[in-house]
């Protein structure tokens, strides 16, 4: 089981972590964790004449939320865009953009936009951004953050997730009308919840603010709290349907099929410092199921 003094002192000094983290700007690499050679080294597959998918895209750009920029994975409450699982560096982690195109291209021809502390709202700028980029494909993880507000009557409305990400299609086909685009579904707070609560350490981190419409009052099983927690899931569940559902308008879209969302987060995958946003491992993890779903013949099912 896990400690986290030195986390709650420096958390406790901000007086609150979310998901988003604080806010952060700019481009980076980054995603760590060793994943089996043989994957990377194995031929990669041809594109499917079928569906047009190229498996092997040359460049990657980024966008998201803290997830995508390494949030909490290297220090407290700062990026780490070099272990970013979508683009990063970190020779341990193996991001999506180093297992496609290599360590030495991928300096050059990845790009994150992701942004600490975004929602679905602020995804059209990010996509804009990215269709300038001209890339061969465009990572897209967002919407834990429209879910974990300080209330669930804060949480954003699913037909205005629905319209932002509509709209954030929309501005990359402006740009970039060819660029393949790989979408990850929200993670699932609510395994996240019931894997942490467990932890002591875990729960005082949370009592500071963390997510607070999924872990606030992490031990109350009441039905006040349950029904507030299962609110939260039936958001989260709703927005995936909206990626899966946007995604397959769009020939050059690919949904993860559920893939993140089904991952199931041990303590080792999650951040030591808020027990909520991936650790190097965690990025791992995420690289690899983004890697395994992009080069398949065939969408996930």
């Amino acid at each position: 089981m896990r400690t986290a003094g030195a986390a709650l002192a420096a958390l406790s000094f901000v007086g609150v972590a979310a998901l988003a983290g604080c806010s952060g700007e700019g481009s980076g690499d980054g995603v760590s964790q060793r994943a089996s050679a043989a994957a990377s080294s194995s031929p990669s597959p041809s594109p499917s004449p079928a569906s047009g998918w190229n498996p092997k895209p040359g460049s990657v750009a980024a966008v998201g939320d803290s997830i995508t920029r390494g949030f909490d994975a290297c220090s407290v409450l700062a990026d780490c865009p070099e272990v970013s699982w979508a683009t990063g560096s970190d020779s341990l982690v193996r991001s999506l953009a180093v297992r496609l195109i290599g360590p030495a291209k991928a300096v050059d021809r990845s790009w994150n936009h992701a942004v600490s502390g975004a929602r679905m709202a602020q995804l059209p700028e990010q996509m804009a951004l990215a269709a300038k980029e001209r890339p061969e494909l465009v990572t897209v993880m967002m919407g834990a953050n429209d879910a974990c507000r300080d209330s669930v009557g804060l949480m954003t409305p699913v037909a205005d997730f629905r319209a932002s990400f509509e709209a954030s299609m929309r501005q990359l086909r402006a740009g970039a009308p060819k660029a393949q685009v790989y979408v990850s579904s929200v993670p699932d707070l609510k395994r996240l919840w019931s894997t942490g609560r467990l932890d002591e350490g875990a729960k005082r981190i949370w009592s500071l603010g963390i997510c607070r419409s999924m872990l606030a009052e992490a031990d109350d099983l009441g039905p006040a709290a349950a029904a507030r927690r299962d609110a939260v899931q039936e958001r989260v569940v709703a927005y995936n349907g909206v990626l899966r559902d946007v995604c397959a308008k769009d020939r050059h879209c690919r949904y993860d099929g559920g893939a993140v969302f089904g991952f199931r987060f041990t303590g080792a995958q999650l951040s030591p410092w808020d027990w909520f946003h991936p650790s190097r491992d965690g990025q791992a993890r995420l690289a690899e199921i983004a890697y395994r779903n992009i080069t398949a013949a065939e969408p996930p099912a």
